[in-house]
């Protein structure tokens, strides 16, 4: 190897040209079409040359003037040998996706993002080549589709008036604040324009980028031309990593036509159904210019704002409405609850106040807690007994209710009651909520033939008491029930923990009226002996509270027997009383043990509230999830605690590519660097023990505005229903990094494709402006692996296969019945193996990685299909019961092995279906 600064003075003075890359230098000029790409590569650049041997060469990469060869030096060969002819290129493929790339011994330090492959010559020979970024990959994969598809015409093509539409549009947009045709506008007014076209532009960046313009001219004076007003836009204005999407989707042109957005639509985003007429409705709806209106063309900028639209967030719009089954028992469900709802501080000097319940009605809690003692003036107070919070009037609290308990959600709301007054102010209680509640409240009695809980469907517009309840024989109008003073409970758990005789521990007791005893209907709160004791005494309508010690106790301990206890029984989770700080507990240590109600301290932001407002925003934000099935069927078991993949789920594999981010603001109350912001992202997987992970990009250095990372993770995904994906955007500092913005997402609500994530602050509310810019993709292939040990991961023998074990119930007929399922079940699992490694083996001969689809995997192909004179090398039977590849005389050898692997594809699918069908 020799360097390139080494030799003549040619190739030092071609070594110290610039190459293009954004992440690292923000203050270039970007690349916003493919005249700047095809300039690029006549400048040249530094590319990393890939070999079998596991060898790596520099060298120095250039597009002839001529634009008719690709050549490289220094090199051992001939120079007329070190060159491609433009014309022998076949395709040009992006990734890690050749032969030579899987096989090489050092692929794993390879960036799948830096990697691409030219693939040429009538034997489909590969060059593959790695990049210094991404975004120099981009510029030759670019470039090069434009020479492939245009030739000797490229610079025609060019200069055509294709990319008009834009400079067309931008100029009458200055024309309409040039009223007077001077030539010129203020500075002010170009830098309002702008602005307004792009709000999450800082308006001192735009002033800044005008007066670097005049200032490379020797221009005096603020007075802003069109020929500035055009260029200033461009760059501002042009995302490139989305002008190089747009690219691949466009048949090498500056617009997507209809045709062109309906293949992105469907292969890249999954949307299905489309047409030509839903890719118009976006056209009309995004393009800025009328001439792309006119004509069903999407531009650069129309396509920039329709992907930073909600109609491509990250969030799939089918759960911002209900739309899981609300008829299962109650206990089925995950319930949006609070802890001390009243407070809006600290569990002991905080004060107390009825906005905390309006802010956790409005944000769809559905259990809101009502500590309450005896007040002045016969009239019950809400605070939390045995500290120094302040209080507030009993009344005034359930008036709010009254008015915001539906606020959000049509579906049940529970209060959970706490009781502390003296018979007298409790009948007081019970006049406030019958009065102001009225027929809200669910009084009706439980049926003792069923065996659950009525669903959210049945209990719609209802508010359940959960509080302490006479016994059924108590004759009399008042009676005797145990405490619930959840810091007595606790000192009295620890201390029956550590006591050789537990029946020595006093329980408090105090007089309930029957009144308030009879509000409390399928709520009834009861104290937890043990499992064993529960399955068998336990009736349906009653609830259990659990400190979270002693909850995280039996998850550990007994996670099978939590979650088969949940199955029936409603659970209460509350913080341990120890958190004077109102700090939060992990919700996802209880939901995993299919624990409902999950009492947080609304009033403190975190990671731990994240989780919880994002976890509930998957149906609708009605306040109620419903549980992974294997939580709720009598039969299955599941074990809370699982660091393997759970029987009976398939686990799913999640792409996740981190792209660009936009416009992050500086951090509340950082100073120590000016404005400069130093941005890296966390992406962190919550769910079972088995799923929870995190990886993290690098940090771009001096770029909040759009920083480009261009990273790629892959995170396996056991039990997909309990999962969540936080992205987290943090500022690189070497006093602390600190908290920029964050975005909580359940795995079940993602959707695939190129999505815009929208960033919240520490507190929750939408960053303007600021987001992520990801791709997303989803398998369910098994083994997975990285892509150049794919062939060995999932090409298994069927010894090596896991099949799914039956778990014996003791019950006769039962366990007869499922051992008959056994052998479905193996016919089944290798059915699905052979159609996976199938599909594996067709995306790699596709040249595409294991993120793609079979639409994808078509649409790489097909041009493969067409012979030097257009006629057809491979045609489609649809005729057959399953469509059909059939060769057209004598192919290349690479054709024929494509086609016997779709056919081993398409004839797993079908033998797939019919094999469920006979089943069914």
């Amino acid at each position: 190897y020799i360097p390139p600064s080494h030799g003549d003075g040619t190739k030092q003075k071609r070594e110290r040209k610039k190459t293009v890359s954004f992440s690292s230098m923000p203050t270039e000029k970007k690349i916003s079409s493919a005249s700047d790409c095809i300039n690029s590569m006549v400048e040249g650049s530094e590319l990393k040359k890939v070999r079998s041997n596991s060898r790596i060469y520099h060298r120095y990469f250039l597009l002839d003037a001529d634009m008719q060869s690709l050549r490289w030096e220094p090199s051992k060969k001939d120079s007329e040998k070190a060159k491609i002819d433009i014309k022998s290129i076949k395709e040009v493929r992006t990734g890690k996706n050749t032969d030579i790339f899987r096989s090489n011994g050092i692929s794993d330090q390879i960036s799948e993002d830096c990697a691409f492959s030219i693939i040429y010559g009538e034997n489909y020979e590969s060059l593959d080549l790695v990049a210094n970024s991404a975004d120099v990959a981009n510029i030759w994969v670019t470039g090069l589709r434009y020479l492939i598809s245009y030739g000797k015409h490229t610079l025609d093509m060019l200069e055509s008036s294709q990319d008009n539409m834009r400079t067309s549009w931008v100029s009458q947009m200055f024309s309409e604040i040039d009223v007077d045709n001077l030539g010129h506008i203020t500075l002010c007014n170009a830098v309002q324009c702008i602005r307004n076209l792009n709000p999450g532009l800082k308006t001192s960046k735009i002033e800044l980028k005008f007066k670097e313009l005049h200032k490379s001219k020797d221009k005096a004076g603020t007075e802003v031309t069109k020929e500035e007003f055009i260029e200033v836009f461009h760059e501002l204005c042009t995302r490139p990593e989305i002008y190089f999407l747009l690219v691949q989707f466009s048949s090498n042109k500056e617009f997507l036509d209809t045709k062109d957005l309906m293949m992105f639509l469907e292969a890249e985003q999954g949307v299905a159904h489309i047409n030509e007429e839903i890719s118009l409705e976006i056209i009309h709806k995004y393009e800025p210019s009328k001439e792309g209106q006119e004509k069903g063309w999407l531009s650069i900028d129309g396509f920039t704002n329709y992907l930073m639209s909600p109609d491509c967030y990250i969030f799939d719009p089918e759960h911002k409405k209900v739309c899981q089954d609300m008829k299962q028992p109650l206990s089925h469900y995950f319930i949006n609850s609070s802890h001390n709802t009243y407070l809006i501080e600290d569990q002991f000097r905080g004060p107390s106040d009825i906005t905390g319940y309006i802010r956790a009605l409005k944000m769809g809690c559905r259990s809101v807690e009502l500590d309450v003692w005896d007040g002045p003036d016969n009239e019950p107070v809400i605070y939390t007994g045995h500290t120094m919070t302040s209080q507030i009037v009993f009344r005034s609290v359930i008036d709010i209710i009254n008015k915001y308990a539906f606020f959000a959600s049509e579906y049940p709301l529970i209060l959970c009651l706490e009781n502390h007054c003296s018979i007298k102010q409790q009948k007081v209680m019970v006049q406030h909520m019958k009065k102001l509640l009225g027929d809200k409240l669910y009084t009706t009695s439980p049926n003792v033939e069923e065996s659950y809980l009525p669903s959210p469907d049945v209990l719609k517009g209802k508010i359940l008491i959960k509080a302490k309840k006479l016994s059924s024989n108590c004759a009399g109008v008042e009676g005797d029930v145990t405490d619930e003073d959840e810091g007595a409970e606790m000192s009295q758990r620890v201390g029956k923990e550590n006591m050789e005789q537990p029946n020595n521990v006093p329980v408090k007791r105090f007089q309930l009226c029957k009144e308030l005893s009879e509000l409390v209907s399928i709520c009834k709160s009861v104290q937890f002996k043990e499992f064993q004791v529960s399955f068998q005494v336990q009736k349906y309508w009653e609830v259990c509270s659990f400190n979270e010690v002693l909850a995280s106790k039996y998850a550990n301990e007994n996670p099978g027997d939590f979650v088969n206890y949940n199955k029936r029984f409603l659970a209460r989770v509350f913080p341990s009383p120890m958190r004077i700080d109102s700090s939060n507990m992990n919700p996802q240590d209880f939901w995993k043990c299919g624990c409902q109600i999950v009492a947080m301290n609304f009033q403190t932001p975190g990671l731990m509230m994240d989780l919880n407002i994002g976890w509930f925003r998957q149906n609708g934000n009605c306040g109620y999830v419903l549980r992974p099935a294997i939580m709720r069927e009598e039969v299955s078991f599941f074990s809370a605690n699982t660091k393997d993949s759970v029987p009976g789920v398939s686990p799913q594999l999640l792409h996740i590519k981190i792209i660009s981010g936009q416009n992050f603001p500086k951090p509340k109350g950082s100073g120590a660097k000016g404005d400069v912001v130093d941005p890296y992202v966390y992406v962190e997987i919550h769910g079972i023990p088995a799923d929870c992970a995190e990886q993290r990009t690098k940090t771009v250095h001096q770029n909040g505005d759009a920083p480009i990372f261009d990273e790629s993770f892959e995170f396996q995904i056991n039990l997909p229903e309990l999962a969540m994906v936080r992205f987290v955007v943090l500022d690189d500092d070497y006093i602390g990094d600190e908290f920029i913005g964050q975005y909580t997402i359940p795995f079940e609500c993602l959707q695939t494709g190129y999505r815009h994530v929208p960033l919240q602050s520490l507190t929750g509310e939408v960053l303007a402006h600021a987001s992520l810019f990801v791709h997303v993709a989803i398998t369910n292939r098994r083994g997975g692996g990285k892509p150049h040990k794919r062939g060995l991961s999932v090409r298994k023998g069927k010894k090596s296969r896991e099949y799914a074990s039956l778990r014996t119930l003791w019950i006769k007929t039962v366990d007869e019945v499922f051992k008959n399922a056994q052998p479905p079940i193996r016919d089944a699992t290798d059915l699905r193996e052979n159609m996976q490694n199938a599909v594996v083996s067709f995306k790699e001969l596709c040249g595409l990685s294991s993120v793609a689809n079979l639409m994808q995997c078509m649409l790489a192909v097909s041009p493969r299909f067409l012979g030097p004179d257009n006629t057809p090398l491979v045609v489609l039977n649809l005729s057959e019961q399953y469509p059909t590849m059939e060769l057209q005389g004598i192919v290349p050898e690479v054709l024929k092995k494509i086609v016997t692997t779709y056919d081993m594809v398409s004839c797993s699918l079908f033998f797939d279906i019919v094999w469920v069908r006979e089943i069914s």
